[in-house]
């Protein structure tokens, strides 16, 4: 029994180590219909792969993904494909970045790329 304790233990620090990060996945509506359902955190990325603003908020996405208190997801959304999707949320500019909680809208920044901003945008979500 004192070794059955001692592994929970164990598993119990492990898994709060193992604390999810920022993560970075392709839009699918399937995925967002998931995260709204479940009330979690999440942003949209309205990226345009000609666009230099959403490469370089690309990068500091990037950068952030090791970063354990922004547990939550961006899809990056086509944003010269998924017209229906940008008529939904107003989005009028590639470069546009709007973070959730479930289905409520929490922040939203078109055009910018400095991390602080982006950070703390992500964090109106948590």
């Amino acid at each position: 029994m004192k070794l059955f304790r001692i592994l929970f233990a164990l598993f119990l620090m492990v898994s709060a180590s193992a604390a999810q990060a920022l993560e970075i996945k392709p839009y699918t509506p399937a995925a967002l219909a998931e995260a709204q359902q479940a009330d979690k955190p999440y942003a949209l990325h309205f990226h345009a792969d000609w666009c230099p603003v959403c490469r370089a908020q690309s990068k500091v996405l990037e950068g952030l993904k090791a970063d354990k208190a922004l547990a939550l997801t961006v899809f990056v959304v086509n944003y010269d494909k998924e017209k229906a999707l940008r008529k939904q949320y107003g989005v009028r500019t590639q470069s546009t970045i709007i973070v959730f909680v479930g289905k409520v809208e929490a922040a939203r920044l078109a055009g910018e790329s400095a991390e602080p901003k982006i950070r703390a945008a992500l964090a109106t979500a948590l």
